[in-house]
């Protein structure tokens, strides 16, 4: 019983044991198995990583569509812009021929 219990100390077992009990608990709720590797590397990291990269392309995706929305409202305000600024350079003629 010494010996066992110098063990348990020198280790520090106790506390181990426990964090390995919260583990088992955690993965009892799980409805899929754990990963394991296929023991082919491509593979492997083709199964880690797609998903991922897949995920991400969406992201990037969605911010491309908002960009592309947002420079064609800038895009019509600048041509608004133009068509008030051309309408201003007449109005601005039409002035200087009644005047002179």
């Amino acid at each position: 019983q010494e010996e066992i219990q110098e063990v348990k100390d020198e280790g520090n077992l106790e506390a181990l044991f426990n964090s390995l009990d919260k583990i088992v608990e955690e993965t009892t709720n799980q409805e899929e198995p754990a990963w394991r590797p296929s023991g082919i590397p491509e593979e492997d990291v083709r199964s880690a990583m797609v998903p991922y990269l897949l995920k991400h392309r969406l992201y990037l995706r969605k911010i491309l569509k908002e960009k592309e929305e947002e420079n064609q409202k800038v895009a019509e305000s600048v041509l608004a812009g133009r068509d008030r600024i051309a309408e201003l350079q007449q109005l601005i003629q039409a002035r200087k021929h009644a005047w002179q």
